[in-house]
């Protein structure tokens, strides 16, 4: 029993080996036109003749392909045998063949290993078909119109081009970058690397041939480096050509300085803004805003100044809380950070007390005496231009002489104030004209002006008055008094 199963695995062997041993034989060919395909005795087998003849046994064909094991070669095949070139020439003595169809007894069959071995080079039509980026060589001998897959197989995979293009070259912080890799050829994958300056790998982005794009950005100025490889159809790796490279600007550095702080009676006083302390790392300064906020945060007036000194001189109306902000451009449109001091909160206030000295012309004590009067005192806002409390003193100086006196008068008044019209009352005292008896006495009055601003600043003012003094516990005959003047505040 066992000596019958040894025999029997070696007759199995022995069949394996053989078949093995047929298959790498070659069948050697010394002439054709014995078993023809395709051929029409009596015409020339020219290309033209030869494609008719294919296109008319197309589906024996496609059972030769099959049978060969080449069946994804048929449509190539049929399709541009069809276009392409045709080339006369011949095979020589010995080229072998991986499989031949031809027909035997009106059946398609596929003769595998053929070895050329006749006595001279065979005359043939070879017709070069592509499929999968590979060029095959089909054989066809001119004596018997077979089909014949040659045995040299092209690769006709070109080589892949890296193509790296980054845009801009020159960007602001946090502004997009474009990596473009659609110009490389024949890839199916791309790669690209971003550097920083020390040479520090910071970013790794993969693209293929459908998505060849990347937007990135830096929010540290500096230069980077991209690199780019592609790996082309045959798995073979390509470097760019060289590197791209992308300066990201350093922002522009802010720096104010305001003329007043506090900026106290500012109102109607011009005050300044200089920001000629900025300064640029990488470039200059092209442009200045600047930008004055109301106490509820709207721009209520902007500057914008494209030139040195980078100043921006402003007068207030109100008095309030403001806040300036201020914005330096570079020539590359970089923008100084939000960070950087050059927003400032401030108050401005109005001038609330004014000095005042002045004189004028004046009719005391019913009498036709002329006196010229000097004061001087101050003036208070109560409500900035609508009230206003005045407190003046001085003397009068009568143009006759005996009986009339140098007078001395003071008066305390409340003002009401209607654009350039004002009028006050209140209270006064005066001293007598003559000298003192029953009617000409020290004693009260009360004081009427009214009058207009003809000088009209906020730091200053001059205004035109009328007055009348009316005695209270005294003759108002001869108490009574009226005069016009000038005074002037400051």
């Amino acid at each position: 029993m066992k000596h019958r199963k040894f025999a029997l695995i070696f007759v199995a062997m022995t069949l394996v080996v053989c078949t093995a041993m047929s298959l790498a034989q070659t069948t050697k060919l010394r002439r054709v036109g014995v078993y023809t395909f395709a051929m029409v005795k009596g015409q020339e087998p020219t290309p033209a003749v030869l494609k008719g003849l294919f296109d008319a046994h197309a589906a024996e064909i496609r059972t030769g392909f099959e049978m060969a094991g080449n069946a994804e070669l048929y449509e190539p095949f049929m399709e541009q045998m069809k276009t392409a070139e045709w080339l006369d020439t011949t095979i020589p003595i010995g080229e072998v063949l991986p499989w031949m169809l031809f027909k035997s007894h009106g059946q398609v069959k596929v003769a595998r290993n053929i070895e050329w071995a006749g006595k001279e080079a065979l005359p043939v039509f070879i017709v070069p078909v592509e499929k999968d980026w590979k060029q095959y060589a089909f054989i066809i001998p001119k004596g018997c119109g077979n089909i014949a897959l040659g045995s040299e197989v092209k690769d006709l995979i070109p080589p892949a081009v890296c193509s790296l293009v980054v845009t801009p070259a020159r960007t602001n912080a946090n502004d997009p970058v474009t990596v473009d890799m659609s110009g490389s050829q024949n890839a199916k994958s791309m790669t690209v690397e971003v550097m920083d300056a020390q040479g520090q790998r910071i970013a790794t982005q993969e693209l293929t041939p459908q998505s060849p794009k990347w937007q990135t950005k830096f929010d540290r100025p500096g230069e980077y480096t991209f690199k780019g490889r592609v790996v082309g159809l045959d798995d073979k790796v390509a470097e760019c050509a060289g590197v791209a490279k992308v300066a990201v600007n350093f922002q522009p550095i802010c720096k104010l300085w305001t003329s007043c702080m506090p900026c106290e009676d500012y109102v109607g006083r011009p005050i300044t803004f200089d920001a000629s302390g900025s300064s640029d790392p990488d470039g200059e300064i092209s442009k200045i805003v600047f930008e004055m906020l109301d106490s509820e945060g709207n721009v209520m007036d902007t500057c914008v100044t494209t030139r040195k000194p980078w100043t921006w001189e402003k007068v207030f109306a109100k008095a309030g809380v403001y806040t300036i902000n201020v914005t330096v451009f570079d020539n590359d449109g970089a923008q100084s950070s939000a960070s950087d001091p050059c927003r400032l909160t401030f108050e401005v206030t109005q001038k609330t007390l004014y000095w005042n000295v002045g004189g004028g012309l004046g009719i005391y004590g019913g009498s036709t005496a002329l006196y010229g009067f000097l004061r001087a005192g101050l003036l208070a806002w109560i409500t900035p231009d609508q009230w206003s409390f005045t407190l003046t003193g001085g003397g009068g100086i009568p143009f006759a002489g005996d009986p009339w006196k140098i007078v001395f008068n003071a008066e305390a008044l409340i003002n009401g104030h209607f654009e350039s019209f004002f009028i006050g009352t209140g209270v006064g005292v005066s001293s007598n004209t003559q000298p003192k008896d029953e009617n000409h006495k020290f004693g009260v009055d009360i004081p009427v002006q009214a009058g207009f601003d003809v000088i009209d600043k906020w730091t200053s003012k001059g205004q035109l008055f009328f007055e009348f003094r009316m005695p209270i516990g005294r003759s108002f005959e001869h108490n009574w008094k009226a005069g016009a003047g000038f005074r002037f505040l400051f």
